[in-house]
């Protein structure tokens, strides 16, 4: 199993940014898999909010196109969430994870970091 590190998580105001960083120790199975970010504030469900397809496609969740992107650093296996114009319900636990399909839905994906939270103060 591919182990998953986030960092980069902490407190920023409204409207700053903040960027998060996912190592990997390896490769998941097969030349095709997606990278992605999902979120989960309290007492709410898991979310998607980007991936990231070994064709280097994307897909973007809808309340965060225009001010998130998602990158990979292919050489250092490291994948990038570049977050802009902040907003106090960005606020949540932030987790990388892997899956076998180019879907945000959550069920695809087995392989998960440990979290790394995200604060926005207005």
């Amino acid at each position: 199993e591919v182990e998953l590190v986030e960092s980069g998580g902490g407190s920023v105001q409204e409207g700053e940014s903040l960027t998060l960083s996912c190592a990997a120790n390896g490769h998941p199975s097969g030349d095709y898999y997606s990278s992605a970010w999902f979120r989960q504030a309290p007492w709410k469900d898991r979310e998607g909010v980007a991936l990231f397809y070994s064709d280097g496609s994307t897909i973007y969740a809808d309340f965060v196109k225009g001010r998130f992107s998602i990158s990979k650093d292919i050489v250092k296996n490291i994948l990038y969430l570049h977050m802009n114009s902040l907003k106090p319900n960005d606020t949540a636990m932030y987790y990388c994870a892997t899956g076998p399909i180019r879907s945000l839905w959550l069920g695809s994906y087995k392989n998960w970091g440990q979290g790394t939270q995200v604060t926005v103060s207005s």
